[in-house]
């Protein structure tokens, strides 16, 4: 019995710290420590209590397993002499767990320089590696390399290969995590190790970075192919992260193609899944996003909300805090959530060197300024989102992720048009190069609101928007005509409906309004409007929501003053003529005015308005 018990202990260190099989490793373990328990040993119990652990922190996801895991290594560590070095193993084990679920890194930094000072390799190698687990999140960098150069020091005393591998694996995905222009030559490095007998925990992970990089490199197909196999390893090998880390790639590669919305059912079933670490958080961001791409507003707001007191509240920053923050980021803005984008920024802001990535470099969004550029451009701070996009395409450049550039690009382009108008050579170049890269790795580009002019009444006046651009004009002939053709872009609508829209007491010959474009046109509005209205209201933005009533009161007050008794159309005088002159000079002396308060909006529209006998405004 007793080289039975011996035996399957051997075959749980042989399959974990040689293999890298965790699922046989489990199990092997597991027999192991119920042997043990019947036998009374104590020091059969500890090995297989720790064995039990797996390799990386966190291993055990659901409740009654992390438990049972928990309750034998405690039970095996009352068993043993407290100066004994499995003794210190298992404490360092027993911290690191606890370190991990809090956030936390004191307690088993504490025990890697009790293992230093104990001079036992074997505990020091294991505390060090167990630590960087616990400090994978953003602003770590220095720290996480330090712990990774010592392991990989420490490898040579333990007479241990997989502490090596790991040791390699770390430095590499620090340097992926930092942007470090040299992380090719530390995976190149962990590669050439590996040759001969492969470590599948090691290899998985080697695996999952492959298809990060695919992605970067717009490979989407390839990328693919990729996940699914790496998914198959990781199952095979026992690794609860595989769904999970399946599902964040192919978010990935759906969202730079410009297909998220598809990913709804996928990351709504992921919820459900035992398998997901406790501390993570992202698939509730991730599903926050791709609802509000999909439409479902209801949906995306809710997850947001549940993030308010996590990610948002300013707790740890886990491996994952980056790429939720990304999410975010884009929800808000889908959403035109100003507030919840400028905690994000804040949030945000120290990070901006980073490139937003999980941990250990599963999928890779590009660079953190993007994220701060799409949240000034949700807030409405033009210049800070253009010095921020401007760096985000560099960046995104530096790090070869081709995808990403091609989005911050087209963000830059939006942000310049915003500022500049859409007409602005830079903003029309930008857009260019974005159009052109996303044909070349087949990406869909989304249509951002860059160049759309806004007109709506307030008070006594009308407010003309463009972007973060805003004038107020007096009410006058040509401005309603004006508000009508921004109402309706891209529709043509005859000048004489427009004209007979406008109140003309004169007894004239009947041109029917109410029934042609410009009528319809007037009832299209008050319907988006009371829409609108019900939104805001709903939402407690009442404000805005008064404005929209003040719209909506001034196009009844029109639409009942070109009815005459009985609801009859009132009718336009004369000829198609003489209201394509009227209209057309009334249209461009409001442009005029607009030109003066400010030039970049009274450009665009006099690049977008066209007059005629047939009227119509083209924002393209």
């Amino acid at each position: 019995m007793i080289e039975a018990l011996e035996w399957a202990l051997l075959e749980g260190e042989q399959a974990l710290l040689v293999k890298g099989d965790l699922r046989r490793a489990r199990e092997r373990f597991d027999r192991a420590y119920r042997e043990a328990l019947q036998q009374g040993d104590a020091y059969a119990m500890a090995r297989a209590a720790l064995g039990l652990s797996g390799m990386w922190a966190h291993e055990h996801r659901t409740a009654a397993a992390a438990a049972m895991v928990r309750v034998r290594q405690r039970n095996a560590l009352a068993l043993l002499d407290a100066d004994t070095s499995l003794s210190l193993r298992l404490r360092i084990r027993l911290a690191a767990e606890d370190d991990y679920l809090s956030g936390g890194h004191d307690a088993i930094l504490a025990l890697a320089a009790q293992a230093r000072a104990a001079d036992d390799p074997v505990a020091l190698a294991e505390a060090l590696h167990l630590a960087h687990n616990c400090v994978l999140g953003p602003g770590r960098g220095g720290q996480r390399r330090e712990l990774a150069r010592e392991l990989i020091g420490v490898a040579s005393r333990t007479g241990r290969r997989a502490d090596l591998l790991i040791g390699l694996l770390w430095h590499a995905v620090d340097l992926l995590m930092e942007a470090d222009p040299h992380a090719e030559r530390g995976l190149g490095e962990l590669r050439a190790a590996m040759e001969g007998e492969e470590n599948q925990a090691i290899a998985y992970v080697l695996r999952a970075i492959d298809v990060m990089l695919s992605t970067r490199g717009g490979r989407f197909e390839q990328a693919e192919q990729r996940a699914a196999a790496c998914h198959e390893l990781g199952e095979a090998t026992g690794d609860n992260d595989a769904t999970g880390w399946y599902v964040c790639q192919l978010a990935a590669i759906r969202w730079f193609q410009g297909r998220i919305g598809e990913m709804v059912p996928v990351l709504t079933g992921l919820l459900d899944s035992p398998d997901l670490p406790t501390v993570d958080d992202s698939p509730y961001a991730g599903l926050a996003v791709a609802a509000a791409a999909d439409g479902d507003r209801r949906l995306a707001e809710g997850m947001l909300a549940r993030l308010r007191g996590s990610v948002l509240a300013g707790g740890p920053r886990t491996s994952t805090w980056l790429m939720s923050m990304y999410a975010i980021v884009e929800a808000a803005d889908l959403l035109g959530d100003a507030e919840l984008a400028a905690r994000a920024a804040e949030l945000l802001g120290p990070y901006a060197e980073l490139p937003v990535m999980t941990s250990p470099g599963i999928a890779c969004f590009g660079s953190v300024r993007h994220s701060l550029g799409v949240a000034a451009i949700t807030t409405g701070d033009l210049d800070r989102a253009i010095g921020h996009l401007r760096g985000a395409v560099h960046d995104n450049l530096a790090l070869g992720h081709w995808p990403a550039v091609t989005l911050s690009r087209s963000r830059l382009a939006q942000a310049l048009a915003l500022r500049d108008g859409p007409r602005d050579e830079e903003a029309r170049r930008q857009r260019a190069l974005a159009a052109q890269e996303a044909r070349a790795l087949d990406m869909e580009l989304p249509r951002y609101a860059a160049g759309r002019v806004g007109c709506r009444l307030a008070g006594q006046q009308w407010r003309v928007e463009l972007g973060g651009r805003s004038v107020l004009v007096d009410h006058s002939v040509g401005m309603q005509h004006l508000a009508v053709l921004v109402a309706n872009p891209g529709r043509e609508i005859p000048a004489a409906d427009l004209a007979a829209g406008s109140p003309d007491p004169a007894p004239m010959p009947v041109q029917q309004v109410l029934d042609g474009p410009a009528g319809r046109a007037y009832r299209r509005r008050l319907a988006q409007l009371d829409a609108e209205i019900d939104e805001l209201e709903a939402n407690h933005q009442r404000g805005q929501a008064q404005a929209r009533r003040d719209e909506r009161d001034w196009l009844v007050a029109e639409l009942a003053s070109a009815t005459g008794l009985g609801g009859r159309a009132r009718g336009f005088a004369g000829s198609e003529e003489r209201a394509r002159t009227a209209v057309g000079k009334a249209i461009r002396r409001a442009v005029e005015r607009i030109a003066i308060a400010d030039p970049v909006i009274g450009e665009e529209l006099r690049a977008t308005v066209r007059t005629g006998s047939r009227c119509t405004y083209d924002p393209g």
